[in-house]
């Protein structure tokens, strides 16, 4: 695949990966900002509420049949947390190139950008304001995917976790806000906070597919010459903590009518963030909890039975690594103990080369196997943007084979256990 990143625009940036590899192009537009508490619900509300209409296609019905006339394309909101920073926008996807009926004169990537371009700056307004039915509609919607947020405990868990963990931190705000904030939102208010996005928001738009990128670049401009620009907020990104909150962990529980209890660990990566090994740190993680031939899930889970499932993950812009397990009560302080066992053998070196071996590949695999998806592609060239890094999956698959044990102890070393935090059933006892 063809890489290439150019500035279209005032601090619009357009990467591009052409490759014949996908029958669709896809494309995505995101406005970045800070992730804040007052602002975040109306940052995830505004895609929303644009997608509703515009001044040429007024309604959701005009859009579809839009999206319909150019061979079945789809055009989506979409609202992401990349540490402490908001991602705001649209993807689409679309019929393009060498797949077109021979009568589709100019493509569908052209209209396909002229669309995106008035779905952003044209939208369907009353009196230059957005229109108070589709605010309070997307404002429904929007407060049950919050509330709806809870029925998966797993993520809920990891959710509750990050507030309390990093309670005086941005990057406790959950990225679709909450409740309280999206009902006080006022059609007026939202108006004035979309043009302020506009105009100071550093823009990531995403183009995968066949075309060249001059062609796109084209297209994406003159879809986004009006876009106005002011004061644009560079100043944007994660601040990372080395050290954890206070000296010692601290513990929550929470009690919920659930069937199993979850227990969520939260780290702080320190000192190896002060100048980041991305591959170093991934394979560390795949060792200790991130595979399924991890520390983890093959002696807390299936030599020990102290656990239903055990994994760990990463936050790389933040700096955070994260551990999720479900567990009967009875066996909190057991796994508690293990799991921190297991994280100080990957401190000590205590890992086999066949358990390095296989987080390696297994690492590496996936980050191959996600050059066969232009979705994985878009999210991945997203945070290599927002992490200042130009090298794609590919050459990362062969960092992360190049990492040694040495690597990993020294990406493990800083390591510090923050918060644990356990969602119980209501009728244990356990504290």
């Amino acid at each position: 695949m063809q890489q290439m990143r150019r500035e279209i625009l005032p601090g619009v940036y357009l990467t591009g990966l052409k490759t014949d590899k996908f029958k669709t192009g896809l494309m995505s537009v995101s406005f970045l900002t800070r992730l804040c508490r007052e602002d975040a619900s109306m940052n995830a509300l505004i895609p929303s509420v644009l997608r509703r209409g515009t001044v040429h296609y007024p309604d959701m019905d005009a859009l579809a049949a839009q999206l319909d006339s150019l061979y079945g394309a789809r055009l989506e909101p979409v609202v992401r947390k990349r540490g402490e920073i908001q991602c705001v926008g649209f993807w689409a996807d679309f019929v393009d190139g060498a797949y077109l009926p021979e009568d589709a004169a100019g493509g569908t990537l052209e209209q396909m950008a002229e669309l995106l371009g008035e779905v952003i700056l044209a939208p369907n307004t009353r009196g230059g304001l957005l229109r108070p039915e589709y605010v309070e509609s997307e404002k429904e919607k929007l407060l049950e995917d919050i509330r709806a947020q809870i029925n998966d405990k797993i993520g809920y868990s990891r959710l509750r976790l990050t507030e309390l963990m990093c309670q005086t931190e941005a990057y406790a705000v959950d990225v679709l806000g909450t409740e309280d904030t999206v009902e006080n939102i006022r059609y007026d208010a939202l108006t004035r906070r979309y043009k302020t996005l506009l105009a100071t928001s550093p823009v990531e738009i995403f183009y995968c597919g066949p075309a060249d990128f001059d062609r796109v670049a084209q297209a994406m401009t003159r879809a986004l010459d009006t876009l106005p620009r002011g004061e644009i907020d560079l100043d944007i990104g994660t601040d990372i903590r080395m050290n954890t909150l206070e000296e010692q962990t601290r513990f929550y529980t929470e009690p919920m009518a659930v069937g199993q209890g979850k227990l969520a660990i939260g780290y702080r990566l320190g000192a190896c963030m002060e100048e980041p090994d991305m591959a170093a740190i991934q394979v560390m993680n795949a060792v200790f909890g991130g595979s399924v031939s991890s520390k983890l899930f093959m002696n807390v889970r299936e030599k020990l039975s102290l656990c239903y499932f055990a994994s760990s993950g990463v936050d790389v812009y933040k700096g955070l690594m994260y551990v999720i397990s479900g567990i009967e009560p009875a066996n909190y302080d057991t796994a508690l103990a293990e799991i921190s066992r297991q994280l100080q053998d990957v401190r000590d070196g205590n890992i086999t080369p066949e358990e390095l071996a296989a987080a390696k590949a297994s690492l590496a695999s996936g980050l191959r196997g996600s050059m066969d998806s232009a979705g994985q592609l878009e999210g991945f060239w997203l945070g290599q943007n927002l992490l200042g890094l130009d090298y794609g999956p590919e050459e990362l698959a062969a960092l992360v084979e190049m990492v040694t044990l040495e690597d990993v102890v020294k990406a493990a070393s800083g390591i510090e256990c923050d918060a644990v935090y356990f969602l119980r059933d209501e009728e244990d006892e356990h504290e």
